[in-house]
C-alpha cells in the first residue's frame, strides 16, 4: 500500500503546482475515474489543457518546476503549433513528461481534447482541491479513445449514473 501514498503525494505535487500558477487544466484518465468513483489503477496522470499557446507553455514551465521533462524532445511551442500534424500523422495523443529521476512520475497533456469545450468540477483530494472532468465527458473521452482500458472504464462510469 506505500505506493498508492507515493503515487497520491506526487499527484498533490503537480495538482498544487498547477494550482500555484494559476492554470487551468482537468484531470482525465485513470485518477479521473477513480475521483467519480470507479475502482481504477494507475500509474500515470492525464490531463487536458486549454488550446492556447500561453497554455501549452505556462504548463511546460509548471511540469519543469517538479522535476519532469518531456519524454519526447518537443517544446510546448511546437506542440501548440503542430498539434493537429502530430495527431494525424504522428498518433500522438499526449505530450508526455517524465522525471529522470523518478521514472514513475508521469504526466500526460493530452493534446486531442481542449478543456474549455469541457466540463468541469472540484473534489478534494487530502484538503487540496483538484479539478477534474465530468463524467459525462470523461465517458465520450474514453469512448472516442475505443482502447480497451477505456471502455472497461466507460462500462465501470456508466454503472456509477
Amino acid at each position: 500500500m506505500w505506493y498508492i501514498l507515493v503515487y497520491t503525494m506526487f499527484l498533490l505535487t503537480l495538482i498544487r503546482a498547477l494550482e500555484r500558477q494559476k492554470l487551468a487544466y482537468a484531470l482525465v484518465g485513470g485518477y479521473a475515474v477513480s475521483l467519480h468513483g470507479a475502482v481504477r489503477g494507475t500509474l500515470d496522470v492525464d490531463i487536458v489543457i486549454p488550446h492556447t499557446k500561453k497554455s501549452f507553455v505556462a504548463t511546460e514551465e509548471t511540469l519543469a518546476s517538479i522535476g519532469l521533462r518531456p519524454r519526447l524532445p518537443l517544446r510546448a511551442e511546437e506542440v501548440f503549433s503542430f498539434r493537429e500534424e502530430y495527431i494525424q500523422n504522428r498518433n500522438l495523443t499526449a505530450w508526455g513528461f517524465q522525471n529522470p529521476g523518478d521514472l514513475s512520475q508521469l504526466v500526460d497533456v493530452i493534446i486531442t481534447h481542449d478543456l474549455r469545450k469541457m466540463k468541469t468540477l472540484r473534489k478534494k483530494v487530502k484538503n487540496t482541491a483538484v479539478s477534474l472532468i465530468s463524467i459525462d465527458d470523461l465517458i465520450q473521452m474514453k469512448r472516442d479513445s475505443g482502447r480497451p482500458q477505456d471502455l472497461a472504464d466507460v462500462e465501470a462510469l456508466e454503472k456509477l449514473q
